[in-house]
């Protein structure tokens, strides 16, 4: 299993909007980078769900359950989407805060690489932020 965290500004696609929905395909990443994280999420990954901009924290734990395919928003073959289904909710945000300042997370790509919308996670740095974030 691998483990990621993707990004939503809460005002375009908010964690209470997306368990409202139940499912979605995780659509407009326009980056390369983060296209080639989508196609190599599988099927049962867990995912963090991160608000951006508003609010900067994971709020949840989302899950790949199904595998990248042609992003339906566009014509342009280069585009990807895979469908998130929320698992859980954090019984406490994390904060961006509180992740720069926690000594095991400092290597994490939400700091190294802010502007990236779909990161891999190591597993300890996943752990990590289950365990502030209960």
């Amino acid at each position: 299993m691998n483990y990621w965290l993707v990004k939503s500004e809460p005002f375009k696609y908010s964690w209470e909007k997306f368990n409202q929905d139940g499912r979605t395909f995780w659509d407009g990443v326009r980056n390369y980078q983060a296209r080639n994280n989508l196609k190599a999420m599988k099927e049962g990954d867990l995912v963090l769900f991160y608000h951006s901009n508003e609010g900067m924290c994971v709020v949840g734990v989302a899950k790949v359950v199904k595998e990248f395919y042609q992003d339906p928003t566009t014509d342009d073959t280069n585009w990807v989407v895979v469908d998130l289904a929320p698992v859980e909710t954090l019984k406490n945000p994390v904060t961006l805060n509180q992740i720069k300042n926690d000594d095991r997370l400092k290597d994490i790509a939400l700091v190294r690489q802010g502007r990236l919308s779909v990161m891999p996670l190591k597993v300890a740095e996943f752990d990590r932020i289950i365990e502030l974030g209960s």
